[in-house]
């Protein structure tokens, strides 16, 4: 045999056993596939939690993100002063309404120092948790 008939023999067993591996892998696969489908699957009950999200009354909480700003009676920049919170005050969010011409976005919230008021929506930023909420304070803070 010469060196040309040794090389396709080789060449054309190679070939078989590619075909051959391939036919195997494929083969494995298919069984994967099909014995994953029949498996049996554990079952998990899920419960809604005790409040619901949408039953809360209330939006979220803020995050006072200026310098300090004043907390009115009204959501209305004519309103007179109830107080004021600081960069970094966490507060409740009761309620939002947008007031004025220039379409300004106001909430109304509650506060542990003081009983509620207005303040501009664009002074914070608003979470749907409280431990959001603190949590981005205390990075306001550093």
């Amino acid at each position: 045999m010469t060196k040309i008939h040794k090389g396709a023999i080789f060449f054309i067993s190679m070939r078989i056993m590619f075909k051959y591996r391939l036919g195997q892998l494929l083969l494995a696969f298919i069984l994967v596939v099909f014995s994953s489908c029949f498996m049996k699957k554990e079952e998990m009950t899920v419960s809604p939690p005790v409040t619901s999200p949408l039953s809360r009354n209330y939006i979220g909480y803020g995050v006072i993100t200026a310098s300090f700003t004043h907390i009115t009676g009204e959501p209305s920049e004519d309103s007179p002063s109830l107080g004021y919170l600081r960069r970094g005050s966490v507060v409740r969010i009761i309620k939002r309404q947008s007031s004025g011409k220039n379409f300004i976005s106001w909430v109304q919230l509650e506060t542990e120092n003081s009983g509620g008021g207005w303040l501009k929506e664009e002074v914070m930023d608003i979470y749907n948790s409280e431990s959001q909420a603190k949590t981005a304070s205390e990075l306001l803070s550093r």
